[in-house]
C-alpha cells in the first residue's frame, strides 16, 4: 500500500501565542529563555516599551524603543494587541507581522503580565495559550529577588507588593506550574506546549489529510 505523501508529524497547523506570566523573580525570564534555547517554531515576541535601553539591550531584538508620543500614536492607531504601565514606563505587544505569520504555523512566546494576558485573550482567544508560573513560597521568592543584588530595598518591597497581586489572578490562566526546580517547571512547561500544538483545532492539515484517508 503506498504511503502519505504528506507526513504526518509535518502536517500543516496554526500557530499559537504562547504567553508565560508570573510575579517577578518566579523564574519565567529563566523558563522563557530555555524554551526558546530548545525550540525551533516558537519566537520572541518583541515589545514596544518607552524605557530606555539597559546595557547590552538592542533595539528591535530585545525591544523597540519608542518616546511617549511614538506610543501615544500606536495606541491611537490600535497597533496593539496589548498594553500597560509597568513599574514607570508602558510595554506594549505589536501586531505587526503576529497574525500572519500565526497563519503559517509560527509560534511566539509572550513574556507579559496578567494585564496583558486578559488583553491578549480578549483580542484573539483561539491562538492564546496562558501558563502562569508560582513560586514555592513567598519567602523563596523574596529571597531570590534579594540574591539579584540589583534593586534597592524599596524596589524589592514594591516588587513584592506587585507580586503578591499578580498571584491573586491565578486562576485566569489555562495551566498553573510551581517552579521548584527550574529544569522540572521548564519540562512541564514544554508538555504544555507540544500538547497544544496538537489540538485539533489548530491542524489545520488535518482535514486534507483525513479525507484523502477516506476517499
Amino acid at each position: 500500500m503506498a504511503e502519505s505523501p504528506t507526513p504526518t508529524d509535518k502536517l500543516a497547523r496554526r500557530g499559537l501565542m504562547f504567553i508565560l506570566s508570573s510575579p517577578s523573580g518566579a523564574g519565567k525570564t529563566t523558563i522563557s529563555r530555555m524554551l526558546l534555547e530548545a525550540e525551533d517554531e516558537i519566537k520572541l515576541s518583541v515589545s514596544v516599551t518607552t524605557r530606555p535601553p539597559r546595557p547590552g539591550e538592542i533595539d528591535g531584538v530585545h525591544y523597540y524603543f519608542v518616546d511617549d508620543a511614538e506610543f501615544d500614536r500606536m495606541v491611537e492607531e490600535d497597533d496593539f494587541y496589548e498594553w500597560a504601565h509597568v513599574f514607570g514606563h508602558r510595554y506594549g505587544t505589536p501586531k505587526g507581522r503576529i497574525r500572519n505569520a500565526l497563519k503559517d504555523g509560527q509560534d511566539f512566546l509572550f513574556d507579559i503580565d496578567w494585564q496583558g494576558t486578559q488583553q491578549l485573550y480578549q483580542k484573539d482567544q483561539q491562538d492564546v495559550v496562558r501558563v502562569f508560573i508560582l513560586p514555592p513560597s513567598i519567602a523563596e521568592l523574596e529571597r531570590r529577588l534579594r540574591s539579584r543584588g540589583t534593586d534597592a530595598e524599596t524596589v524589592i518591597e514594591a516588587r513584592m507588593e506587585r507580586a503578591r497581586s499578580e498571584i491573586s489572578h491565578w486562576d485566569a490562566y489555562d495551566y498553573v506550574v510551581i517552579n521548584e526546580d527550574a529544569q522540572a517547571c521548564f519540562a512541564k512547561v514544554r508538555e504544555i506546549l507540544d500538547a497544544e500544538r496538537m489540538k485539533r483545532q489548530r491542524q489545520t492539515g488535518l482535514i486534507p489529510f483525513v479525507r484523502e484517508l477516506m476517499s
